[in-house]
């Protein structure tokens, strides 16, 4: 039997499973490496009558999850002349969570003969299905400009999504129309309509956007804040942990003299609490190294979810959603570019043997600390017990779903298809030897990310800080992090202290190679409105066990 016949036999043998979407991934999983022929035998099933239609979500599905080769097959089946409605929707639907750019006069004929989301046909007065306008928007094609302009004023069209189109394909002739709406719009629709102007990154946005804040309701402001700061560069700095109406306020008084230009970086109200504690607050902060909002993903109906640790506004790791049921995971993106390791690097006179943080040493700081994203802040000078991981199988990431397994009384077992590289991050890193003891939340993991390659450390550098270490000096590393709180499938409780090393990659190797616990300044930013509770508890918990002593 012959490579694609036997794809084709295990691929319909999945299909027939008593749980065919595990059997599936599991056969996915076996294909990674070799994705054509799974592909190939994924579009003989979908051109067979009397398969396709029992198992097309399976199969689309599939499509979605092969990459490249998946992506060839779907446009090949788009193409199909005389396309039933469900498949061609189907078939849409999963060419724009991938992202594909359909050529445009495939989509003006789906204009006018696919069935519209309120009932009609586009071409006959209806509206557009959804996945309809996505597919337009990615296009970027300015012809359909003109239909999706036309959907903003229709409340039964889909036109959140018309408005991304449009934000997407940078169509500034509509900045003023969207702004416009804001007024009519509500829930996820608004949010939509503020980050389409994100995306447009029109500064013709701004006057409307400041007129419509001092305007709009309390649950509307947190939007409206955001496409101000992406739109102007200008982030003020508000109340710590405010919420609600009192949020609300502190973001219009902010933006009430109508001033968008940035101001330069300053760093306030800076108190030191002991010898490992200290807060204090960056007011204008240039922002080079923060946690952004991703472009919204096409077909998602959240226009605001995933998001990345950016440095630059170039993506180092994804840092994932806001949602706290689920599974917190990072993964690798890119490198920063050298500029990185120079500004961390303007600190680094005082950490050759930092024993306690002062007023002086973080005054000194300051133009370092301006770089980071407005906000207030808790700096933690902690050691902590950490070790290098390089395997899958040894991190966290993966080796929690034991804990979890026995704190419900299972044994553990996991399925063939769950691989610890699923979990893994994409890159070498840093975490506490065990989760921290004696916190309210049962498991509190520790990663430390690296923010250069692993293997562009210098043996000779890590031999000298090894030295150091073991002649009592405690040179330290600095982090940039946070405390992220999860209950994950709303059944465990979960938290993470989660940090991405600005400086000291040398440093910690020789920590952890010596077994010796690691000195660490933790810079973590606490949370401001919208309901984020800062990690303040995380974060004293992390300090009482492993702040470092006088």
């Amino acid at each position: 039997m012959g490579d694609h016949d036997t794809v084709r036999v295990r691929l319909r043998a999945a299909l027939c499973a008593d749980d065919p979407w595990t059997a599936l991934y599991a056969l996915h999983s076996q294909n990674t490496d070799r994705p054509g022929p799974l592909a190939g035998a994924v579009e003989e099933l979908y051109r067979s009558d009397t398969d396709h239609t029992a198992f097309r979500p399976y199969l689309t599905w599939l499509l979605r999850s092969l990459g490249e080769p998946g992506d060839v097959v779907l446009l090949r089946l788009l193409a199909t002349p005389g396309l039933a409605g469900d498949d061609r929707q189907d078939l849409l639907r999963t060419a724009v969570v991938r992202g594909l750019r359909l050529p445009a006069g495939l989509l003006r004929t789906y204009a006018q003969d696919a069935p519209g989301s309120s009932g009609g046909n586009a071409g006959t007065g209806g509206s557009p299905a959804p996945e309809l306008v996505d597919a337009m928007g990615l296009s970027g094609d300015p012809s359909f400009a003109p239909l999706l302009g036309a959907l903003l004023k229709d409340p039964a069209a889909p036109r959140g999504r018309a408005a991304l189109a449009l934000g997407r394909q940078g169509a500034r002739a509509w900045t003023a129309p969207i702004a416009g709406r804001l007024s009519e719009v509500t829930g996820l629709d608004h949010t939509a309509f503020t980050v389409a102007l994100e995306l447009m990154g029109d500064p013709a946005a701004v006057p409307p956007l400041l007129r419509w804040l001092a305007e709009c309701g309390e649950e509307r402001v947190y939007d409206v804040h955001h496409a101000l700061v992406r739109l102007t560069g200008r982030d003020p700095l508000l109340p710590e942990r405010a919420t609600g109406a009192a949020y609300a306020a502190a973001v219009r008084a902010a933006w009430a003299d109508g001033r968008t230009e940035r101001a330069s970086a300053v760093v306030r109200d800076l108190v030191v609490e002991s010898c490992a504690r200290a807060r204090f607050s960056v007011d204008e902060g240039a922002g080079r190294i923060r946690v952004n909002f991703d472009p919204p993903s096409p077909g998602s109906s959240w226009p605001r979810w995933d998001r990345c640790l950016t440095f630059d506004r170039k993506p180092l790791y994804r840092v994932g959603s806001l949602c706290d049921t689920c599974e917190l995971g990072l993964t690798l993106l890119d490198w920063p570019d050298d500029e990185a390791a120079r500004i961390a690097a303007r600190m680094r006179g005082r950490l050759a043997d930092l024993d306690r943080l002062d007023t002086e040493l973080l005054s000194e700081w300051s133009p370092v600390l301006g770089e980071l994203e407005t906000g207030h802040y808790r700096a933690l000078l902690l050691d902590l017990p950490l070790e290098q991981v390089a395997e899958p199988t040894r991190s966290w990431w993966y080796r929690r779903a034991a804990a979890r397994a026995e704190a419900d009384g299972d044994d553990g077992e996991r399925p063939e298809y769950d691989r610890p590289e699923d979990y893994w991050p994409g890159v070498a890193h840093f975490q506490l030897t065990a989760p921290v003891p004696g916190g309210r939340v049962p498991f509190t993991y520790g990663a430390l990310l690296p923010s250069q390659p692993p293997e562009a450390l210098d043996p000779a550098t890590v031999a000298r800080h090894a030295a150091a270490v073991a002649a009592g000096e405690r040179p330290a590393a600095v982090v940039l992090g946070w405390i992220d709180d999860r209950y994950v499938e709303a059944l465990h409780e979960e938290r993470w202290l989660v940090g991405a090393i600005l400086d000291g990659h040398h440093r910690l190797a020789a920590y952890a190679a010596a077994g010796v616990p690691a000195r660490v300044l933790l810079l973590a930013r606490v949370g401001e409105g919208c309901g984020a509770d800062g990690g303040l508890e995380g974060l004293a918990e992390v300090a009482a066990v492993y702040g470092c002593r006088e």
